[in-house]
């Protein structure tokens, strides 16, 4: 019976994945950013569950993968086409280029394909894993929402800043960038030292800037990384 636990929870993140992404296409993206956290919550447990449990599978591995493709990979695809709709609203000359944001969705599965033959990221990961580059996708239309006294509307609703993002976020999800994996084996400060500094720094990043810490946070989890590997 404890074998189809973690397989329970990751159909959880499936769900709310699921739920996010009908939010997306009404554009309530406030709603479909609770259900992503939500998601992405249940995809690490899932692994954490799998790890204390031992019993890890297949199975699981192909599921948490496809439900990573609806919560990480449709819904920031979605949440970018509907960013380029705010821009070219009224525009039937550019009514083709909100479909461009689809691309960061077939950047995730191709992410997620590679990964599931990858049998070398288990301890790190190569490429942003798709839970990352959701929340970075997801931070934007928030602060836009939620932060629009800090002046970034008018830079972010632009174009080419969206055609910019779109293409860096389909890039790095398959960069061969070798990123640290938030997974703990143990307690240990000392074996997850890396892990607990960027925990820290992003708790007080998020409770002082709210969503742009997210983004900020993102980008600390990038550095962080390339200096674990240094050290290493």
């Amino acid at each position: 019976m404890k074998k189809h636990i973690p397989n329970f929870i990751t159909l959880l993140n499936l769900f709310c994945g699921s739920i996010a992404v009908l939010f997306v296409v009404k554009d309530a993206i406030s709603m479909a950013f609770i259900f992503v956290l939500a998601g992405i919550f249940f995809d690490f447990m899932d692994g954490f569950v799998a790890r204390i449990l031992k019993v890890r599978s297949n199975l699981g591995l192909q599921l948490d993968s496809l439900a990573d493709m609806v919560t990480s990979g449709l819904v920031p695809g979605l949440v970018m086409f509907q960013l380029f709709n705010r821009v070219v609203a009224g525009d039937d000359g550019l009514s083709f280029l909100p479909y461009f944001g689809l691309l960061i969705t077939l950047s995730s599965a191709y992410r997620l394909a590679n990964f599931n033959l990858d049998e070398s990221q288990t301890n790190s990961f190569v490429g942003i894993p798709t839970p990352a580059n959701t929340l970075f996708i997801l931070s934007i239309p928030m602060i836009l929402e939620h932060q629009s006294n800090f002046g970034f509307n008018g830079i972010i609703l632009n174009i080419p800043v969206l055609i910019f993002v779109t293409l860096l976020s389909s890039y790095w999800l398959n960069a061969p960038l070798k990123l640290m994996a938030l997974k703990f084996t143990s307690s240990s400060l000392r074996t997850n030292k890396w892990c607990y500094i960027l925990i820290v720094i992003s708790i007080v990043l998020i409770l002082v800037l709210q969503f742009i810490g997210i983004i900020l946070s993102f980008f600390c989890y990038l550095i962080l990384s390339q200096i674990k590997s240094y050290k290493i």
